[in-house]
């Protein structure tokens, strides 16, 4: 059998490259493992202000083995994610770092990506069969990591930027809120979105949809907790029959392109809202054209959407099943056909883009 080097003479110096590139993926892929975890054990968590601490005591204060607690600090040097001392043989987490790895309420924590990957790997064998069939895999075909993830990862941006940034970029929004007004948070998972909005705003009436009655138990369990229950309610619903009508606001947090059907879901919208509602549409800031997803955001944008967000629209079996870097134009077209003719760019950061649709 010949290879691609027999046909041509390869530039040694360019594979040589290549390869490296794929070997620090590969590394990557391992680690990540490590990640999860130790964010799991709660070895991030037990590092953080800590100081230096030996792999003795980081044992004593997680609870664990010490020789596996061992191991994976080694693997966190090796990283660069945990610092060592040779002299003393102590372990140090940088608070720059642990903002990153151990703080879920930093806007900067970053630990839910890795969290996903078990329930994601675990689903490869159905992933190759639907890129065989062009069938799909379901979101319900994952393990519940998969929602703890994914929620563990928006939170810290949505507490971050929701009520101080995005929605003030919204045209007449936050004084509705501040004076009362109906709000429905489709798609909203674990209800972080639905209960940031809540506490900022008392007078208003949030009430979160989504097809996943676990989630929902768990948004509504987040809402006892937090004293929310005498203004925001959870429910199980689709994202084109949830209850209710005259919204002056209808939300759509990084969900609208996991739907098999999202114009469908923007037509139940737009008949549900009041007259003067409109809409918050939440995606991720990734451009369609391949060539500008070429950097790590955009990377990790196009990687999830070939394994999670493609595959889960699928399995809907509607007429559209965008991923999650469809490009703007492409939800706007959507959104005019489904009667929401004004569109526009609100604000958006490094990750999201924030559009203001109506009528």
């Amino acid at each position: 059998m010949k290879t691609v080097a027999d046909a041509k003479k390869l530039d040694q110096d360019r594979v040589a490259e290549f390869l490296g590139r794929v070997a620090a993926d590969s590394a990557a892929a391992f680690a990540g493992l490590s990640t999860s975890i130790g964010a799991r054990l709660g070895l991030y968590a037990a590092l953080a202000g800590a100081g230096p601490l030996t792999s003795v005591e980081l044992a004593e204060r997680a609870g664990l083995a010490e020789r596996y607690v061992r191991e994976w600090l080694a693997a966190q040097v090796a990283g660069e994610y945990v610092l060592y001392d040779a002299g003393t043989s102590t372990y140090l987490l940088p608070d720059e770092h642990a903002a990153v790895l151990a703080d879920p309420g930093a806007p900067t924590y970053l630990v839910g990506a890795f969290t996903m990957l078990k329930p994601l790997y675990a689903t490869e064998d159905a992933l190759v069969d639907a890129y065989r069939t062009g069938e799909g895999v379901a979101w319900q075909e994952h393990g519940p990591e998969l929602y703890e993830g994914v929620a563990a990862f928006f939170r810290p941006g949505y507490a971050a930027m929701l009520v101080q940034e995005w929605l003030p970029a919204l045209d007449g929004v936050v004084e509705k809120l501040e004076r009362g007004a109906s709000v429905a948070d489709v798609g909203c998972g674990f209800g972080h979105s639905t209960l940031l909005m809540a506490q900022a705003f008392p007078r208003s009436r949030c009430q979160g949809f989504d097809f996943h009655a676990p989630s929902i138990e768990a948004a509504r369990s987040a809402a006892r907790e937090q004293g929310l229950g005498d203004r925001v309610t959870f429910d199980v619903a689709a994202t084109t029959d949830f209850p209710g009508d005259d919204y002056d606001l209808i939300t759509f947090f990084d969900c609208l392109h996991d739907l098999g059907d999202p114009g469908a879901a923007l037509r139940h919208a737009e008949r549900a809202l009041a007259a003067d509602g409109g809409c918050m549409v939440v995606e991720p800031n990734a451009p369609a054209d391949p060539l500008d997803l070429i950097n790590p955001i955009g990377r990790s944008f196009a990687s999830t959407s070939a394994v999670l967000c493609l595959p889960g629209a699928l399995a809907q079996k509607g007429p559209r099943a965008l991923g999650n870097h469809a490009g703007e134009e492409v939800m706007r077209s959507i959104a005019g056909e489904a009667g929401l003719h004004r569109w526009r760019l609100a604000t958006e950061t490094l990750t999201n883009r924030v559009y203001d649709v109506r009528r």
